[in-house]
């Protein structure tokens, strides 16, 4: 029988890839940040609640909560609230899905510079493979922008640009100040530090506002639970165990299983050059994951 360890990519994969269905959902009740917002604090109290239960030893030191809070910004605050502004200002999801796929390269990339992780020649083959893979999922979306509407969402593609080199930064610092402490008190010091971040935002670029009907509570149960408790947490707990570049890889996964989830919620089709790129990016996380 399989490992459970060996599952935690996978099941990482598949929370991990709802966050498209979320973001869809929420955008038509809520602003963006605001719904942030109100996920970061309910995703810290709830985690609190759990530590407390668990009896989790918290952060001894004020350094140790700074680095936890700084993680929790660079990992939420600026990631998230970057890619959802991004995208309710006019960058299409399909090109913000192929900006996703930057973040194992950012992380290949740095990788060496930043942690000292060596970057084997085969697992550089993986990670070009994985991002020719999400091109080919993503491109038919890409084909019906027109220059003029690039034009007009040149600032939201920089900003989603930023997020993802964001969310690359918060994985390296993750590894390096703050894997060391209990997964659990840590992570209510990163949505507390998110939260607090995020809030500013709202009044400077969002607005205090949603409905709340039954359609965005269960998407924000499902936010809490499934994607900062579940979800963040996998990836965290990939951080910790290995190295950051093989970590980030898996999220060469998260844009075509979000295509699949696309077609079952929504009944997007999937042509045939978007199941070669599947494949292709099924291949190069095979490549960038396995050392033999």
């Amino acid at each position: 029988m399989p490992s459970p360890v060996k599952a935690v990519p996978l099941v990482f994969v598949l929370i991990w890839s709802t966050g498209w269905v979320v973001a869809g959902f929420s955008a038509r009740f809520a602003d963006p940040l605001w719904f942030l917002f109100v996920r970061f604090s309910l995703a810290a109290a709830v985690i609190a609640l759990v530590a407390v239960a668990t009896r989790a030893p918290w952060p001894s030191s004020p350094r140790s909560i700074g680095h936890a809070l700084a993680s929790g910004v660079l990992l939420h605050t600026l990631y998230l609230g970057g890619v959802w502004w991004a995208v309710r200002n006019g960058v299409p999801t399909g090109i913000s899905g192929i900006m996703a796929g930057l973040q194992p390269v950012f992380t290949a990339l740095l990788a060496p510079a930043l942690v000292g992780e060596r970057i084997s020649l085969k697992q550089g083959v993986g990670v070009a493979l994985g991002f020719a893979g999400i091109f080919l999922v993503l491109a038919p979306k890409i084909v019906g922008i027109d220059s003029a509407r690039l034009e007009a969402v040149l600032v939201p593609l920089g900003v989603n640009l930023l997020a993802m080199l964001s969310v690359t930064l918060g994985s390296f610092y993750q590894k390096r100040f703050v894997s060391g402490g209990d997964l659990r008190t840590t992570t209510v010091w990163q949505y507390a530090g998110a939260a607090i971040a995020t809030a500013p935002l709202v009044f400077a670029f969002g607005a205090v506002e949603a409905e709340w009907n039954q359609t965005l509570v269960l998407t924000m149960a499902w936010s809490v639970l499934g994607l900062s408790v579940g979800g963040v947490g996998l990836f965290l707990y990939l951080i910790g165990r290995g190295e950051v570049s093989r970590a980030a890889t898996y999220i060469y996964l998260v844009p075509p299983v979000s295509a699949l989830m696309s077609y079952l919620f929504f009944g997007e089709t999937l042509s045939l050059i978007q199941l070669v790129g599947m494949v292709v990016t099924a291949a190069g996380v095979w490549l960038a994951i396995h050392r033999s």
